[in-house]
């Protein structure tokens, strides 16, 4: 089946979930975003630290990654809630959706006289958006509007053996029907970059795949790390993996097969159908907030230690080779991939399995994640605060 069920938006994007986003524009106004989605059905808010103290293309980051999760397809309407005199130019992320969507309106709290007034505005915004969300109804769509961001974290040994090959083959299985998978975690790429460039289009996306690489590497060693050769995550480490490369070569496994036809920078909108490479962290919940700044609606995310992170307005569907992580972390896992490590079944067989898994998702069904309230997010930074 190359279908599933998913909200039809006004500039022909689909989401697979229909929130009413309540957009923070920096941690001043956090409470206030909170504190209005609480009160509101269908609304969640996204908080985070950034939006002042940042300059040159360390704000425009910010910026950009804002402005793309305002435009994300899961994304009914948007209520942008600014303090009033961050970096952040609330105005021009105010304007940048209401180009190609409706619903959108900004709230600043210092022309509301404080917390409370601005609480209570964008109470009377969303309320008033109310009746047209809830008329809101799901039609068939075409799996080639999906773009689903891959991502790993908590990884042990069974991850690349097992839970990534497995997402490898669902995510060939999508850009076969059209749709775009986006490839994330630059740091985990070291040490078989070489086996990504290889599978470039053209040799000036394998340069632009090499170069995010070096920066990641040059960055660590300006604070006096050199990554190569090492494995500098304690959970990793405990989890049986001993240097970066290996980690990497576990973290590919994740894209399947297919040519790699676009490489994109943190929070860029891919332009292509494919398999897309994004440069991002690997801290996974920075990298999950670059892929859904870049369109993706749904994430597949394999740890083998367990991870409970989720996402505020896209499904994450957790898999995990580890038996004994899918026993103990059982309400966090949404797919046992586990007899594949253990010989019991084939990559193909589970593979089906999370196929039907992420079609099911898309058209509606909860992951462990949504059910346990998992909202976790962050943003990026290139530079020092100022």
């Amino acid at each position: 089946m190359s279908t599933f069920k998913g909200f039809l938006r006004e500039d022909g994007a689909v989401g697979v979930r229909n929130h009413i986003l309540v957009l923070s524009t920096v941690v001043c106004a956090n409470v206030v975003a909170e504190r209005v989605a609480r009160r509101v059905q269908g609304a969640v808010a996204f908080c985070h630290t950034n939006g002042c103290g940042q300059i040159g293309e360390d704000l425009s980051q910010t910026i950009r990654t804002l402005a793309g999760i305002g435009r994300n397809p899961n994304v009914f309407g948007t209520l942008i809630v600014s303090l009033g005199c961050e970096g952040v130019a609330a105005c021009d992320i105010l304007n940048d959706l209401a180009r190609n969507r409706k619903n959108i309106e900004l709230v600043t709290i210092q022309e509301c006289g404080g917390t409370s007034g601005a609480i209570r505005q964008g109470e009377r915004i969303l309320r008033g958006w109310q009746k047209e969300w809830k008329n809101q109804k799901r039609v068939p769509c075409q799996l080639k509007d999906l773009t689903v961001g891959l991502e790993c974290g908590g990884s042990d040994t069974s991850s690349g053996i097992a839970a990534n090959p497995v997402m490898g083959y669902v995510s060939d299985r999508v850009v076969s029907m059209g749709g775009k998978v986006i490839l994330s975690e630059t740091t985990e790429m070291i040490g078989a970059e070489h086996l990504l460039a290889a599978r470039t289009t053209n040799g000036v996306l394998a340069k632009k795949l090499l170069d995010f690489v070096k920066k990641t590497e040059d960055s660590a060693k300006a604070m006096k790390v050199d990554l190569r050769g090492t494995q500098p995550t304690p959970g990793n480490i405990k989890g049986g993996l001993t240097t970066i490369e290996e980690k990497s070569l576990g973290c590919l496994a994740k894209a399947g097969h297919s040519r790699i036809v676009e490489v994109v920078g943190y929070a860029e909108q891919p332009t292509k159908q494919g398999l897309i490479v994004m440069d991002t962290p690997g801290y996974d919940v920075e990298s999950v907030t670059g892929m859904l700044a870049g369109g993706a609606q749904i994430f597949l995310f394999s740890t083998g230690r367990g991870t409970p992170v989720g996402c505020p307005i896209a499904p994450v569907i957790k898999v995990t080779g580890n038996p004994r992580t899918a026993e103990r972390m059982r309400e966090n896992i949404d797919l046992d991939a586990s007899g594949l490590t253990l010989g019991r079944q084939s990559i193909e067989e589970i593979g089906d399995g999370l196929f039907a898994l992420l079609r099911k998702t898309a058209s509606g069904r909860k992951t462990a994640s949504e059910r346990l309230g998992h909202t976790e997010a962050s943003i990026t930074r290139i530079g020092p605060s100022v």
